[in-house]
C-alpha cells in the first residue's frame, strides 16, 4: 500500500534513538513538558510534523505526547525502533491510549508496528489502515503480532494525517506468548472439504456483496470468513454442508435459502408495516478504507428506496421488491441457494431482524498467513471480489471457478506466510491484469545484483552494471545460480499477472536481479564475440535503481531537437522549458516509464482542438456474478493552451510503459499527434482498487474497464508503436540508444 511505502522511505535513513528493554512502558510522566519525548523522535524525512510532551488533558497521569501535523500532504509520525533480539519467537502486544482532533475528512491517526527481518526483509507488519483512529476521546487500541525468528529490528509508532493534532498516551510493548500459538497447522483439503469451502466461497460471495440485511452490512467479513472455514470444512455430506451453511449465514440473512433439494415458494408480497426497499449499488468494489482518496472512484453503498419513490430515469437493472430479486445458484458440494438481492426495511431496520455476527477468537489470537483457517478465509474473500467485480474476464482466458478449488487447495497446504504470499500470487496471475499483485510476507528483499537484464534478441542481456560487476553492457546471461533464462522465467511467470507478453517481460527482468540476502550469486555469461567467462559476487544494497543512460531530462539533443524525460519531469520543470520548446524544430517525449510526476497538462501544448483521454467504464453492478453488468462511461477533455509546440513530434515507449502513460499515449495514438517509436506498451489500464485481506495481504488490481477512444479493446493490447523499433545486443554492446536514435530521426525530417 501506499502509506507502507512511504514509512519505508521515511525510515530509510533514521538511527536509533533509545532502545527500550523487553517488556517496556512509557508514560511521559518525569519528561518535561514541552521537550520532545526521551526516546522517540519524528523521522527526519518527514516535515511539517512537531512531538512535545503536554500536561493538556492526559489519559493518564499527568503527562501526554501531542503530535501535530500541518497541510494535507503525507503523514506525521512519532516513532521508536530497538532491537528485536529479546523477542525473537515471541508474539508481542502494543497498547496505547489514543485522541485525535482534525479539520481535514482525511484527519486521523493510525499506530503502527513493523518487524525488520535479516537481509532487509521485511516481516509483520500493521498500520491500522482498516481501523484509523478518529475519536477525540481517549480509547485504548492495540496491535498484536508475531516476530519472526530472524527479527532485526522492531519499530512502532503513531502516524497522523492531517491537518490534525493526536495525542498518545501509557504506551506499553510486551510479550503475550509465543509466535504461532493457537494457529492451526497446515494440512490438505480432503475432497469434500474441498467442496464445502467452495460452497462457503460462493455464498458469502453472494450475501456479503448482494445481501443487503442490516446484520450483512455491518459484520466483519474477515472474522466471518475465518470462522465460516472452521465451522463448514468438516461437514460430512450434503446435508451436513447445507445445515452448516444455515447455522452461520442464518443469523445475518434470515431470508437466505440453503437447501439439498428443490425450493418451494415465491417473492413475499409487501409486508404491510414496511417503508420501503434497500439493495447494494456497486460502483466497482468500493472496499472503504481509511478515506483513501486513491481509489474513491469506486464506492458500495445501499440503496434504499420508498414504495412510492419516482424509478430513476435510467437503464440500470437496480432490483425491486416483487420482481426478479431471488437469485438462485448451485453452490455444489450438493446444495443450492436462494439469497434476496433487494429486501423491505421499516423504522427499526431491514426486514426480517437479525442477529450480528459475534466471534471471539482467541485472547491475543491474530489473524496470520502461518494459521490455514486465515489463509483459506483470505483465499474466499479475495477470490469472491474478482468473481463479482472484475471487469475483463470478457477479454481474459481464465477459468475463474476452477481458480478457486486450486487456490484453497494449495492454501491448506502452505507451510508459512511467505509460501501463502505465492499461492495468492498464483491466483492473481490467473486475472492477467498488469496492475495485479501481492503484498505481503516477506517480498522480494532489500539487495540486488550489481547490473540490470532486458529480454533482447530472445536472449537475456545485461544492458546496465556498476563500474565493478565485473559484466559488461551487451553480455548474454547464459545461467544464474546454475538456472537457465528459460528455467528462471519458468519458475517466476506464475506467480506474476500480466495482460501482455512485454509487461511480463518486464517484470520479470526486475525479479531477476531481487535478492532476499547478500549471499553470493554465481552467473555465467557470454560476450558478444562468442567467448564464456563467470563472475561470482556479491549484491548490493537496494537503492536508487540503475538506469540505462538517457540524456539530461529536458535538453537539447541536436540543433534544433530537443529531448523531454516525462518519466523524469515534474510539470514545473516543463512549464520553464516551455521558452525553449516552443522554439524547437523536433522533440522527442520518452515515454518509457510512468509519468509520476508529471500530468496530461502538457498535452495541451501539442494540440489545435480539444481531445479527450480514452473511454472509462466503472462496472455498475447489482447482481453477482457480474449478471447484467453494465457500465458507467467517462472521461476527461484536454483545451489547447499556447504556446503550441512544434508537429514534428515522437514520443518513446516500450513495455514497461503502464496505466498513466498508456493515457498519454491512447491520446497520442487515437488524435495522431506524434510519431510513436519503441515496443507495443503494458496493455493494461484504469484506476487501480487495493484491497486489504486477513494476514496482513494486500492486492491490487484494476477496478474498471478502459477501451479505446473507438470503443476497441485496449486490455491486454496497449498502444502500438507507429515506427516500430527494438533493441539489440550490439546496440547495448555499443552504448547506443536505439529507440531514442530513432525518435530523433523521425522528427529530424522535414
Amino acid at each position: 500500500m501506499p502509506v507502507v511505502l512511504l514509512i519505508a522511505a521515511a525510515l530509510a535513513a533514521v538511527a536509533l534513538a533509545r532502545p527500550p528493554g523487553p517488556g517496556w512502558h512509557h508514560d511521559f510522566e518525569t519528561d518535561p513538558v514541552g521537550a520532545a519525548p526521551a526516546g522517540w523522535f519524528v523521522p527526519g524525512a518527514i516535515t511539517g510534523t512537531t512531538a512535545r510532551v503536554s500536561d493538556v488533558d492526559p489519559a493518564d497521569g499527568v503527562r501526554c505526547v501531542e503530535i501535530v501535523k500541518k497541510g494535507t500532504g503525507g503523514f506525521g509520525n512519532l516513532m521508536q525502533s530497538f532491537d528485536a533480539a529479546p523477542y525473537r519467537g515471541k508474539r508481542v502486544r502494543l497498547t496505547a491510549s489514543v485522541r485525535v482532533r482534525g479539520t481535514g475528512p482525511s484527519s486521523r491517526a493510525q499506530m503502527w508496528m513493523r518487524v525488520d527481518r535479516a537481509g532487509g526483509q521485511t516481516g509483520f507488519f500493521d498500520n491500522m489502515f482498516e481501523r484509523p483512529i478518529r475519536s477525540s476521546q481517549w480509547s485504548g487500541y492495540r496491535i498484536i503480532g508475531d516476530v519472526e525468528p530472524d527479527a532485526d529490528r522492531i519499530n512502532v509508532g503513531l502516524m497522523v494525517f492531517g491537518p490534525a493534532t493526536a495525542w498518545i498516551d501509557s504506551i506499553s510493548f510486551e510479550v503475550v506468548g509465543n509466535a504461532g500459538e493457537a494457529n492451526e497447522p497446515a494440512r490438505p483439503l480432503s475432497p469434500r472439504g474441498l467442496e464445502n469451502l467452495v460452497a462457503f466461497a460462493r455464498l458469502l460471495g453472494y450475501v456479503r456483496h448482494f445481501h443487503p440485511s442490516d446484520e450483512s452490512a455491518e459484520t466483519d467479513w474477515d472474522g466471518f470468513a475465518i470462522r465460516g472455514v472452521h465451522l463448514v470444512e468438516p461437514a460430512d455430506d450434503a446435508a451436513g454442508l447445507a445445515d452448516a451453511l444455515k447455522r452461520i449465514f442464518g443469523p445475518i440473512a434470515p431470508r437466505v435459502e440453503v437447501t439439498t433439494g428443490r425450493f418451494t415458494g415465491g417473492i413475499d408480497r409487501d409486508p404491510p408495516d414496511a417503508t420501503g426497499y434497500t439493495f447494494w449499488e456497486h460502483a466497482g468494489f468500493g472496499q472503504q478504507v481509511a478515506d483513501a482518496p486513491w481509489r474513491n472512484i469506486y464506492t458500495s453503498r445501499r440503496i434504499r428506496e420508498t414504495f412510492h419513490a419516482a424509478v430513476p430515469d435510467h437503464d440500470l437493472p437496480r432490483p425491486r421488491p416483487g420482481t426478479d430479486t431471488l437469485i438462485e445458484r448451485d453452490l455444489g458440494g450438493g446444495v443450492s441457494c436462494r439469497v434476496p438481492v433487494s429486501v423491505y426495511y421499516d423504522e427499526q431496520g431491514t426486514l426480517p431482524q437479525g442477529e450480528r455476527f459475534k466471534w471471539n477468537p482467541p485472547a491475543d489470537w491474530i489473524a496470520s498467513g502461518n494459521d490455514r483457517a486465515t489463509r483459506l478465509g483470505a483465499v474466499v474473500l479475495a477470490w469472491n471480489i474478482f468473481q463479482h467485480f472484475y471487469p475483463y474476464f470478457d477479454v481474459v482466458d481464465t477459468d475463474w471457478a476452477a481458480v478457486l478449488e486450486k487456490t484453497l487447495a494449495a492454501a491448506a497446504e502452505d507451510p508459512d506466510a511467505d509460501a501463502f504470499r505465492q499461492t495468492l500470487g498464483r491466483m492473481v496471475a490467473e486475472l492477467h491484469d498488469g496492475h495485479g499483485r501481492v503484498g505481503g510476507g516477506a517480498g522480494a528483499g532489500s539487495y540486488r545484483l550489481p547490473f540490470e537484464v532486458d529480454w533482447i534478441e530472445d536472449e537475456l542481456v545485461v544492458t546496465v552494471a556498476t563500474p565493478d560487476a565485473g559484466v559488461t553492457p551487451g553480455d548474454v546471461i547464459v545461467s544464474l545460480d546454475g538456472s537457465t533464462p528459460a528455467q528462471l522465467w519458468d519458475e517466476l511467470t506464475p506467480t506474476i499477472s500480466a495482460a501482455t507478453e512485454q509487461w511480463m517481460r518486464y517484470r520479470v527482468r526486475g525479479l531477476l536481479t531481487r535478492r532476499k540476502t547478500n549471499d553470493s550469486f554465481f552467473a555465467e555469461l557470454r560476450k558478444p564475440d562468442g567467448s564464456a567467462y563467470s563472475v561470482r559476487a556479491k549484491p548490493v544494497v537496494m537503492g536508487t535503481p540503475l538506469a540505462e543512460r538517457r540524456p539530461e531530462k529536458i535538453t537539447e539533443v541536436r540543433p534544433g531537437i530537443w529531448y523531454v524525460d516525462i518519466d523524469r519531469i515534474t510539470d514545473q520543470d516543463f512549464n520553464d522549458a516551455l521558452g525553449e520548446l516552443k522554439r524547437a524544430q523536433g522533440i522527442v517525449f520518452d515515454l518509457r516509464g510512468y509519468p509520476g510526476k508529471l500530468s496530461a497538462a502538457f498535452l495541451a501544448h501539442l494540440i489545435d482542438e480539444p481531445v479527450t483521454s480514452a473511454q472509462w467504464h466503472v462496472p455498475m453492478v447489482y447482481r453477482p456474478d457480474r449478471e447484467r453488468m453494465t457500465f458507467r462511461l467517462s472521461n476527461w477533455t484536454i483545451q489547447p493552451k499556447k504556446p503550441k509546440l512544434t508537429d514534428r513530434v515522437a514520443f518513446l515507449t516500450d513495455g514497461r510503459a503502464i496505466s498513466a502513460a498508456e493515457t498519454y499515449l491512447g491520446i497520442i495514438e487515437h488524435y495522431e499527434l506524434a510519431e510513436i517509436v519503441g515496443e507495443a506498451t503494458a496493455g493494461t489500464n484504469g484506476n487501480v482498487n487495493p484491497i486489504r485481506l486477513p494476514g496482513g495481504y494486500s492486492i491490487s488490481w484494476t477496478g474498471m474497464k478502459v477501451l479505446k477512444h473507438d470503443g476497441s479493446q485496449h486490455h491486454g493490447v496497449g498502444i502500438l508503436p507507429t515506427i516500430p523499433v527494438g533493441r539489440t545486443i550490439r546496440g547495448v554492446a555499443e552504448g547506443r540508444d536505439e529507440i531514442l536514435e530513432r525518435g530523433i530521426e523521425a522528427v529530424s525530417k522535414p
